[in-house]
């Protein structure tokens, strides 16, 4: 079965550099997954993507090394499943906040003994290879709750103490709204600094790897430094939106240096 190349890069202690994909097209994640990203992940949550086309987009991802992640956009186990069952090599959920809920996760996302996942990896087996087996899917797909509120934080130990979590994602804009902060990427208000700083500190105590969403590259790199090992860049459209406006500016010589950009 295809290894899982966040964990090899995980167990060297590296950081995954992940892209994220909104854009329902099988053409745009193709040519995202020829600019060096280490995963991209399918945003199935606030990206207008639906199942058909995220199954286009995991086939267009697999012509290249990439690890095809996917966000869902609930812990609803039948989207869980047949996501992981198109291809997907690694789930991102929103929303975990408690230990009960992560536990609900991780039941949804492997094979028994680990779980209650059904049987049936139709494409899966494809990509990953013939050998696809519920033991060695258990051991390659990578499950990552997102720590998205003031309660998760307060959580955080319980959460990540299930066993089967690998990994989870900050999500900064719900982080922020709930401790009474500006919803944004690349944070710099003092109580969502803090709260990822107690994350980041909690993932390293529990040997998880910790994931974060940011707007820029500088902001990734500060993130690495303080221990996260999974940063991703914004999003396909957020880039093409900012690319296209400073191109547009310069031309105009308008001095605009961006236009509307897409919340992620």
């Amino acid at each position: 079965m295809r290894a899982n190349k966040l964990r090899e890069i995980w167990k060297r202690g590296e950081a995954v550099v992940n892209g994220w994909l909104s854009i329902p097209s099988a053409f745009s994640a193709e040519v995202m997954s020829h600019q060096g990203f280490d995963s991209l992940t399918i945003d199935m949550q606030h990206g207008v993507v639906d199942y058909q086309v995220a199954v286009t987009m995991l086939q267009a991802i697999s012509t290249t090394g990439v690890v095809p992640l996917a966000r869902v956009p609930w812990n609803d186990p039948a989207r869980i499943m047949k996501i992981l069952d198109a291809g997907a090599y690694g789930i991102i959920c929103p929303m975990i906040n408690t230990r009960k809920e992560a536990q609900a996760l991780v039941a949804a996302a492997r094979y028994y003994p680990a779980g209650y996942r059904s049987w049936g990896p139709v494409r899966a087996s494809i990509y990953a290879g013939t050998d696809y087996s519920p033991a060695k899917a258990n051991d390659e797909i990578v499950v990552m709750p997102m720590i998205e509120t003031a309660e998760a934080v307060k959580n955080i130990d319980d959460i990540l103490s299930v066993p089967g979590i690998d990994a989870v994602y900050v999500g900064p804009a719900d982080l922020s709204i709930t401790l009474g902060c500006t919803p944004k990427l690349d944070q710099t208000e003092q109580p969502v600094v803090e709260a990822q700083q107690v994350i980041a500190a909690a993932c390293k105590r529990h040997n998880v790897a910790a994931g974060i969403h940011c707007g820029v590259s500088s902001y990734a790199l500060k993130m690495i430094a303080g221990g996260y090992q999974f940063v991703t860049l914004a999003s396909e459209s957020r880039m093409m939106a900012a690319r296209a406006a400073d191109e547009v500016a310069a031309v105009r010589k308008s001095g605009v240096s961006a236009g509307k950009l897409p919340a992620y």
